[in-house]
């Protein structure tokens, strides 16, 4: 058996901390946004959290940049990692952290062979509803003009986007918050895709599936009547042959009386 890299080794022993690092920092982003009123060190708390679990992401995608075999090929097929990692490095935002974040943990977790493409779907759709109102609320609850005020709201309004929906009783009103909507819309369209190819491709194969066990039944069938239209065959060529063969074997045929006439039987 192949033994497995050193990357992929580095990458199954890892996987595990990485999600629940990413766990903690889902609730430290949540904090101060449900809980506004916290304390300043619960904020400051959370905020450090949050670049911890960060630099702990650009940390990994560095070992594994170390153990990959190919540098060049590893950057090249991993270039959404690498700008997540960047990327809060250029413009150290909340909101680009908590995207980063969501890149690195979502491209850990389709390197799971056990992690199915449902449960990844599913686990999308609620990443994106829970980051999305938090994001949104956090960006326009204190916007002049804004009409998300509470978790709710934010929530109702990340439904109805992801959705493509759009009531319009709640709308973001500032340059942020409509970029969010622009995200969420795009993200929405992009998973209800993958949903329908992967029903479609479901009915595919089980289309595929049947036709197969049909055309392998049609085929026995097939089979079945050549070898019974060949045994008929046999049996028909034995039946006239055996006649013949007793004449010609030297077997004599009964002689017939005198005169022709046949006597009947003594009693």
């Amino acid at each position: 058996m192949k033994e497995p890299s050193p990357q992929a080794r580095w990458e199954r022993r890892t996987q595990t901390p990485l999600l629940v690092l990413a766990l903690g920092f889902a609730v430290a982003y949540a904090v101060p946004i449900v809980l506004p009123d916290a304390s300043p060190a619960v904020h400051d708390a959370c905020r450090h959290a949050e670049w911890v679990v960060w630099a702990t992401f650009a940390a990994d995608y560095l070992v594994r940049l170390g153990l990959a075999d190919s540098k060049r090929a590893f950057v090249r097929t991993h270039w959404l990692d690498l700008a997540a990692v960047v990327l809060p490095m250029i413009q150290p935002l909340r909101l680009l952290r908590v995207v980063a974040t969501l890149m690195l943990m979502g491209r850990r977790a389709r390197m799971a062979p056990q992690i199915r493409l449902t449960t990844y779907v599913a686990g999308s759709v609620v990443g994106l509803l829970m980051f999305g109102s938090l994001a949104v609320l956090s960006v326009e609850r204190d916007a002049p003009d804004g009409n998300i005020r509470n978790l709710g709201d934010a929530l109702w309004w990340s439904v109805t986007t992801m959705t493509t929906v759009g009531y319009g009783d709640h709308s973001p009103t500032t340059g942020l918050g409509r970029l969010l909507a622009v995200g969420l819309m795009l993200s929405g369209i992009a998973l209800l895709g993958v949903v329908t190819a992967n029903i479609a491709a479901w009915f595919i194969s089980r289309f595929e599936r049947d036709d197969l066990v049909e055309r392998a039944q049609t085929a026995a069938i097939s089979e079945l009547t050549q070898e019974v239209r060949a045994l008929r065959a046999e049996v028909a060529r034995l039946g006239g042959a055996a006649p013949a063969g007793a004449v010609g074997a030297g077997v004599p045929a009964p002689a017939a009386p005198a005169g022709g006439a046949v006597s009947a039987p003594t009693p």
